[in-house]
Protein backbone atom coordinates (compact mmCIF):
# COMPACT_ATOMS: atom_id res chain seq x y z
CA UNK A 1 0.00 0.00 0.00
CA UNK A 2 1.73 3.00 -1.35
CA UNK A 3 -0.76 5.81 -0.74
CA UNK A 4 -2.09 7.09 2.78
CA UNK A 5 -5.31 4.85 3.51
CA UNK A 6 -8.37 5.81 5.40
CA UNK A 7 -10.22 3.30 7.45
CA UNK A 8 -12.98 3.52 9.62
CA UNK A 9 -13.35 1.44 12.75
CA UNK A 10 -16.86 0.99 14.37
CA UNK A 11 -16.20 -0.91 17.40
CA UNK A 12 -17.36 -0.36 21.17
CA UNK A 13 -14.14 -1.96 22.66
CA UNK A 14 -11.80 0.59 23.67
CA UNK A 15 -9.14 -2.08 24.04
CA UNK A 16 -9.73 -3.13 20.39
CA UNK A 17 -9.64 0.41 18.82
CA UNK A 18 -6.92 1.32 20.44
CA UNK A 19 -4.83 -2.20 19.30
CA UNK A 20 -6.34 -2.29 15.86
CA UNK A 21 -5.92 1.97 15.56
CA UNK A 22 -1.84 1.54 16.62
CA UNK A 23 -1.28 -1.09 13.71
CA UNK A 24 -3.04 -0.06 11.38
CA UNK A 25 -0.95 3.84 11.81
CA UNK A 26 1.76 0.91 10.98
CA UNK A 27 1.38 0.29 7.69
CA UNK A 28 0.36 3.93 7.08
CA UNK A 29 -3.53 4.23 7.55
CA UNK A 30 -5.47 6.70 8.63
CA UNK A 31 -8.18 5.58 11.03
CA UNK A 32 -11.88 7.57 12.10
CA UNK A 33 -12.93 5.82 15.39
CA UNK A 34 -16.85 5.45 16.02
CA UNK A 35 -17.94 3.83 19.69
CA UNK A 36 -21.35 3.01 18.67
CA UNK A 37 -23.25 1.91 15.82
CA UNK A 38 -25.14 4.99 14.73
CA UNK A 39 -22.03 7.32 14.82
CA UNK A 40 -20.86 4.53 12.83
CA UNK A 41 -23.12 4.67 10.42
CA UNK A 42 -23.42 8.78 9.60
CA UNK A 43 -19.97 8.85 8.99
CA UNK A 44 -19.62 6.19 6.78
CA UNK A 45 -22.46 7.63 4.84
CA UNK A 46 -21.17 11.13 4.81
CA UNK A 47 -17.25 10.54 4.07
CA UNK A 48 -15.24 8.11 2.11
CA UNK A 49 -12.90 5.45 3.31
CA UNK A 50 -11.05 2.57 1.99
CA UNK A 51 -12.22 0.61 4.61
CA UNK A 52 -14.92 0.00 7.31
CA UNK A 53 -13.86 -2.13 10.63
CA UNK A 54 -17.17 -2.74 11.94
CA UNK A 55 -18.24 -5.06 15.01
CA UNK A 56 -21.56 -6.84 15.11
CA UNK A 57 -22.50 -6.49 18.74
CA UNK A 58 -22.94 -2.61 19.51
CA UNK A 59 -24.84 -1.17 21.98
CA UNK A 60 -27.01 0.31 19.62
CA UNK A 61 -27.62 -0.81 16.43
CA UNK A 62 -25.95 -4.19 15.10
CA UNK A 63 -23.26 -4.01 12.37
CA UNK A 64 -25.39 -6.26 9.95
CA UNK A 65 -28.31 -3.59 10.03
CA UNK A 66 -25.21 -1.05 9.47
CA UNK A 67 -23.94 -3.25 6.54
CA UNK A 68 -27.48 -3.77 5.06
CA UNK A 69 -28.01 0.07 4.96
CA UNK A 70 -24.95 1.06 3.47
CA UNK A 71 -25.58 -1.20 0.79
CA UNK A 72 -29.17 -0.38 0.39
CA UNK A 73 -27.75 2.82 -0.06
CA UNK A 74 -25.49 1.79 -2.72
CA UNK A 75 -22.46 2.31 -0.69
CA UNK A 76 -20.06 -0.14 -1.74
CA UNK A 77 -16.90 0.70 0.65
CA UNK A 78 -14.90 -2.84 1.25
CA UNK A 79 -16.34 -4.04 5.03
CA UNK A 80 -14.57 -6.24 7.10
CA UNK A 81 -16.89 -7.85 10.00
CA UNK A 82 -15.65 -8.14 13.51
CA UNK A 83 -17.56 -10.96 15.99
CA UNK A 84 -17.15 -12.36 19.36
CA UNK A 85 -19.95 -15.13 18.74
CA UNK A 86 -18.49 -18.36 16.67
CA UNK A 87 -22.69 -18.93 16.17
CA UNK A 88 -22.81 -15.38 13.63
CA UNK A 89 -19.89 -17.62 11.57
CA UNK A 90 -21.98 -18.83 9.03
CA UNK A 91 -24.87 -15.43 9.04
CA UNK A 92 -21.36 -13.36 7.91
CA UNK A 93 -19.98 -16.32 5.77
CA UNK A 94 -22.68 -16.10 3.99
CA UNK A 95 -22.48 -12.26 3.68
CA UNK A 96 -26.08 -11.46 2.40
CA UNK A 97 -24.96 -8.25 4.13
CA UNK A 98 -23.02 -7.24 1.21
CA UNK A 99 -19.65 -7.38 3.74
CA UNK A 100 -16.42 -8.26 2.13
CA UNK A 101 -14.68 -10.39 4.72
CA UNK A 102 -14.95 -11.58 8.65
CA UNK A 103 -12.94 -11.95 11.35
CA UNK A 104 -13.76 -13.70 14.62
CA UNK A 105 -12.40 -12.40 18.12
CA UNK A 106 -10.30 -12.93 19.24
CA UNK A 107 -7.96 -12.46 16.61
CA UNK A 108 -3.94 -11.88 15.96
CA UNK A 109 -2.87 -8.96 15.19
CA UNK A 110 -0.87 -10.86 12.04
CA UNK A 111 -3.98 -12.02 10.48
CA UNK A 112 -6.15 -8.94 10.86
CA UNK A 113 -3.38 -6.94 8.94
CA UNK A 114 -3.14 -9.70 6.56
CA UNK A 115 -7.10 -9.05 5.67
CA UNK A 116 -6.44 -5.11 5.63
CA UNK A 117 -3.93 -5.40 2.96
CA UNK A 118 -5.84 -8.02 0.99
CA UNK A 119 -8.90 -6.24 1.17
CA UNK A 120 -7.23 -2.80 -0.17
CA UNK A 121 -5.33 -4.65 -2.51
CA UNK A 122 -8.09 -6.17 -4.14
CA UNK A 123 -9.99 -2.91 -4.35
CA UNK A 124 -7.09 -1.26 -6.21
CA UNK A 125 -7.36 -4.32 -8.74
CA UNK A 126 -11.24 -3.71 -9.10
CA UNK A 127 -10.11 -0.42 -9.56
CA UNK A 128 -7.66 -0.93 -12.79
CA UNK A 129 -10.25 -2.69 -14.66
CA UNK A 130 -11.13 -0.56 -17.53
CA UNK A 131 -13.24 -0.66 -20.53
CA UNK A 132 -11.74 -2.89 -22.48
CA UNK A 133 -12.37 -5.73 -19.80
CA UNK A 134 -15.41 -6.52 -22.03
CA UNK A 135 -18.38 -8.79 -20.69
CA UNK A 136 -17.94 -12.52 -20.61
CA UNK A 137 -20.99 -14.15 -21.81
CA UNK A 138 -22.12 -18.14 -22.09
CA UNK A 139 -25.53 -19.53 -21.75
CA UNK A 140 -27.55 -16.64 -20.98
CA UNK A 141 -25.19 -15.86 -17.66
CA UNK A 142 -23.71 -12.66 -18.34
CA UNK A 143 -20.98 -11.07 -16.12
CA UNK A 144 -19.54 -7.21 -16.98
CA UNK A 145 -16.37 -6.39 -14.66
CA UNK A 146 -16.30 -2.65 -15.50
CA UNK A 147 -20.45 -1.97 -14.22
CA UNK A 148 -19.57 -5.08 -11.91
CA UNK A 149 -23.00 -6.38 -12.49
CA UNK A 150 -24.15 -10.23 -13.35
CA UNK A 151 -27.59 -11.19 -15.44
CA UNK A 152 -28.51 -14.64 -15.91
CA UNK A 153 -31.70 -14.54 -19.17
CA UNK A 154 -31.39 -10.89 -19.21
CA UNK A 155 -32.27 -10.73 -15.10
CA UNK A 156 -30.27 -8.77 -12.48
CA UNK A 157 -28.62 -11.27 -10.30
CA UNK A 158 -27.41 -9.41 -7.14
CA UNK A 159 -23.93 -10.86 -5.67
CA UNK A 160 -22.49 -10.04 -2.85
CA UNK A 161 -18.78 -8.64 -3.86
CA UNK A 162 -17.49 -12.08 -2.97
CA UNK A 163 -19.40 -13.57 -4.81
CA UNK A 164 -18.90 -11.50 -8.01
CA UNK A 165 -15.18 -11.95 -7.72
CA UNK A 166 -15.86 -15.47 -7.39
CA UNK A 167 -17.38 -15.75 -10.72
CA UNK A 168 -15.51 -13.19 -12.42
CA UNK A 169 -12.16 -15.43 -11.96
CA UNK A 170 -14.44 -18.76 -12.90
CA UNK A 171 -15.55 -17.05 -16.20
CA UNK A 172 -12.66 -15.70 -17.17
CA UNK A 173 -10.80 -19.00 -16.92
CA UNK A 174 -13.29 -21.87 -17.87
CA UNK A 175 -12.61 -25.35 -17.77
CA UNK A 176 -9.77 -24.47 -14.94
CA UNK A 177 -9.76 -26.25 -11.90
CA UNK A 178 -9.12 -23.75 -8.46
CA UNK A 179 -8.16 -25.60 -5.08
CA UNK A 180 -10.13 -23.94 -2.08
CA UNK A 181 -6.30 -22.73 -1.15
CA UNK A 182 -5.85 -21.44 -4.46
CA UNK A 183 -9.53 -19.54 -4.60
CA UNK A 184 -8.71 -18.28 -0.71
CA UNK A 185 -5.61 -16.50 -2.04
CA UNK A 186 -6.90 -15.34 -5.37
CA UNK A 187 -10.17 -13.95 -4.16
CA UNK A 188 -9.97 -13.04 -0.46
CA UNK A 189 -5.84 -12.23 -1.03
CA UNK A 190 -4.71 -14.20 1.80
CA UNK A 191 -3.32 -17.54 2.89
CA UNK A 192 -4.51 -19.24 6.03
CA UNK A 193 -5.56 -22.58 6.42
CA UNK A 194 -8.62 -23.50 8.19
CA UNK A 195 -10.75 -21.10 6.17
CA UNK A 196 -11.92 -23.40 3.59
CA UNK A 197 -15.58 -23.40 4.93
CA UNK A 198 -15.76 -19.52 3.58
CA UNK A 199 -14.95 -21.24 0.29
CA UNK A 200 -17.27 -23.76 0.12
CA UNK A 201 -19.72 -21.30 1.69
CA UNK A 202 -19.57 -18.43 -0.98
CA UNK A 203 -19.56 -20.96 -3.89
CA UNK A 204 -23.47 -23.06 -2.26
CA UNK A 205 -24.62 -19.58 -2.26
CA UNK A 206 -23.35 -18.77 -5.49
CA UNK A 207 -24.84 -21.61 -7.11
CA UNK A 208 -28.20 -20.63 -5.28
CA UNK A 209 -28.32 -17.87 -7.45
CA UNK A 210 -27.49 -19.08 -10.71
CA UNK A 211 -27.90 -22.35 -11.27
CA UNK A 212 -31.25 -24.10 -11.95
CA UNK A 213 -30.75 -27.14 -10.80
CA UNK A 214 -28.44 -27.54 -7.13
CA UNK A 215 -28.44 -31.13 -7.22
CA UNK A 216 -26.62 -30.75 -11.44
CA UNK A 217 -24.95 -27.40 -11.48
CA UNK A 218 -24.42 -26.33 -15.32
CA UNK A 219 -22.24 -23.38 -14.75
CA UNK A 220 -20.28 -23.90 -11.50
CA UNK A 221 -18.64 -27.07 -11.20
CA UNK A 222 -16.72 -29.42 -9.04
CA UNK A 223 -13.41 -31.13 -9.70
CA UNK A 224 -13.71 -33.71 -7.08
CA UNK A 225 -10.40 -34.23 -5.24
CA UNK A 226 -9.27 -30.64 -6.27
CA UNK A 227 -12.25 -27.87 -5.80
CA UNK A 228 -14.18 -26.08 -8.16
CA UNK A 229 -14.15 -25.02 -12.16
CA UNK A 230 -16.43 -22.99 -14.00
CA UNK A 231 -18.01 -25.33 -17.17
CA UNK A 232 -15.49 -25.36 -20.45
CA UNK A 233 -16.81 -22.38 -22.55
Amino acid sequence: MNSIKSILIVEDDLSIVELVDIHLQDIHCQTTKALCGYDGLELASNNQYDLIILDIMLPDIDGIEICKKLRANKNFTPIMMLTARSEEIDKIIGLETGADDYLTKPFSIREFIARVKAIIRRTEIDKGINASDEAITYDGLSIDPLKRKVTLNEVKIDLTPKEFDLLYLFMSNPGKSFSRDSLLKQVWGYEFSGYEHTVNSHINRLRAKIEHDLASPHFILTTWGVGYRFTDI
